[in-house]
């Protein structure tokens, strides 16, 4: 039975890093447009305050939702090896 819950955490484990890497990929990738593009100061500075109120919008809520589907998953996985 411990080699299950082992398994269950590990998969976890990977799939919240394969959610982490995932948004931090996208977040990346715009990075690189947007310095292929040659923006001006001006337009960097106005994508920032964007960034940051859609950032709070799009992708704290979906770090949340991936560290509490771990979270939980861990804690049912613990319950399962305790009982």
């Amino acid at each position: 039975m411990s080699i299950s819950i082992y398994f269950i955490i590990g998969l976890l484990f990977v799939l919240t890093l394969v959610g982490t890497i995932l948004i931090g990929k996208t977040e990346n990738d715009k990075l690189k447009a947007y310095e292929q593009k040659g923006d001006t100061p001006k337009d960097e500075l106005k994508r920032s305050w964007e960034y940051e109120s859609s950032s709070l919008k799009k992708n704290i809520p979906s770090l949340l939702i991936i560290y509490a589907v771990v979270i939980v998953g861990s804690i049912i996985a613990l319950a399962i090896y305790i009982f």
